[in-house]
């Protein structure tokens, strides 16, 4: 580190601000009492309809110029789940649409920033430019940025889905630099993902990364090493003060 001050902080959204999976989860779990009630399946079935949407949710790839919405897209998991782990039970189309709806509004009513994070957020904007650089589909982040009230927080907004590359790539790390009027060496990238977020923070020569991990556990092997690692990102004032 050469003592340059930092400027600007980029953060990620999911699982670095907000609990997405904890949210995910609470909706899953919502859902499976759904089916459960609409089919008359077991736990096991209801179990296993729900993992096979998550596969697929996790597999997901979305074209926006192939004529279907991401709602349709997910509402087609659901459908395709319900039949190959239900059978000849499979109800029509109209199930597969509740249990999207509910998974969706429960999710996103299940988001929050913490008023610990709000309290962070405001504090660290009085000092650095803050810019929030999240991939996924544009209309399912918006989604997310319009439900926790993220606005407020931050000096620019980038949805990956929104350009034409997303985080690690480097074109969406410069987009950011340019938005905010500072270099890379000013910058921190702060994100829960090696694969994106520290990678992308590596490749574009930020001052420093630092990775949101509460595990214990070594890195994987051939993953790229953090700057530093935290626990949470209510701890991120630490680094800032050793980085000064």
């Amino acid at each position: 580190m050469d003592g340059q001050a930092v400027k600007a902080i980029l953060f990620d959204l999911d699982n670095t601000l907000i609990e997405t999976s904890r949210a995910g989860g609470m909706a899953i779990t919502k859902t499976s009492e759904l089916l459960k009630t609409s089919l008359g399946v077991d736990d096991i079935t209801a179990s296993s309809i729900c993992d096979k949407f998550k596969r697929k949710l996790f597999q997901e790839t979305f074209d926006p110029s192939a004529g279907r919405s991401i709602d349709e897209v997910r509402v087609g998991h659901w459908e395709e789940s319900i039949l190959e782990a239900a059978g000849s039970r499979c109800p029509p189309h109209s199930l597969a649409s509740q249990c999207y709806y509910l998974w969706k509004s429960s999710r996103l009513e299940f988001l929050s920033l913490s008023p610990e994070i709000r309290d962070l957020l405001r504090e660290l904007r009085g000092r650095y430019k803050l810019l929030l650089l999240t991939n996924g589909e544009a209309q399912t982040q918006r989604e997310k940025v319009e439900a926790v009230g993220c606005d407020e927080f931050f000096d620019a907004i980038v949805v990956g889905g929104e350009h034409a590359e997303q985080k690690p790539l480097l074109s969406i790390f410069t987009l950011c630099f340019n938005m905010l009027q500072v270099e890379a060496r000013d910058c921190v990238m702060v994100g829960d993902s090696l694969d994106t977020d520290i990678q992308g923070g590596f490749d574009a020569k930020v001052r420093a990364t630092v990775w949101i991990s509460s595990a214990a556990a070594a890195l994987p092997d051939g993953s790229v090493t953090p700057d530093y690692t935290i626990p949470t990102v209510l701890h991120l004032p630490d680094v800032l003060q050793r980085l000064r």
